[in-house]
């Protein structure tokens, strides 16, 4: 049986649509994606999911009035949807560890930096490229990660390095981590996780 993978985002979605490029073109083959959620009714990535025929719905904090409200009803579909795996791709809210705890080792990140470096609270979007350039570092990248009650402190399952050029901006590095790191590590982490949820039932 295939391993049901619901995908969380907030914005453009491009790590969705890697995912499901990835699925169609039969990278992901141990799991298949049942249920997209947005945290943002304006999210493009509902219109990706829409296109790719995948059930897709929005759980708004600010209409549920609390996080515990939030989390509560994101559960509820993913115990009415029978959801294995949860992946977080762009998906701009900070879950708790009341949550987190529920799903240990079912719940992955993407993250556009080489964990340890520019990952934890505050550091998400162009922040962390703009972190790694007023740094001065010469290399970055990408790391998928499972996710525990510390923002991207859960285990590391796959690291992609990415070298910055000298006339790199935040939005051209970000770019370049997108396509050679991010829309590379999560499909085939996605697939891992996937096989050994499938293998371990």
């Amino acid at each position: 049986m295939l391993t049901k993978i619901a995908v969380f985002v907030s914005g453009g979605g491009t790590n969705l649509q890697a995912l499901i490029d990835a699925q169609k073109a039969g990278l992901i083959k141990s799991g298949r994606i049942k249920l997209v959620i947005s945290s943002s009714p304006k999210a493009y990535a509902l219109e990706r999911a829409k296109k790719a025929k995948i059930p897709a719905v929005v759980v708004s904090k600010k209409q549920l009035g609390s996080q515990e409200a939030f989390e509560e009803e994101i559960k509820r579909l993913l115990t009415d949807n029978k959801i294995d795996l949860i992946v977080l791709a762009g998906f701009m809210s900070i879950l708790s560890e009341n949550f987190t705890k529920d799903y240990p080792k079912r719940i992955i990140n993407v993250h556009p930096s080489l964990i340890p470096s520019f990952c934890g609270k505050g550091f998400y979007g162009l922040k962390v490229h703009e972190a790694a350039l007023a740094y001065g570092v010469k290399v970055t990248g990408a790391t998928v990660h499972f996710v525990n009650e510390i923002p991207d402190g859960g285990e590391i399952i796959m690291q992609k390095a990415v070298a910055i050029r000298e006339d790199d901006t935040a939005e051209t590095l970000q770019k370049r981590v997108m396509r050679l790191a991010e829309w590379k590590i999560l499909p085939a982490s996605v697939e891992k996780v996937s096989y050994e949820i499938k293998k371990n039932r």
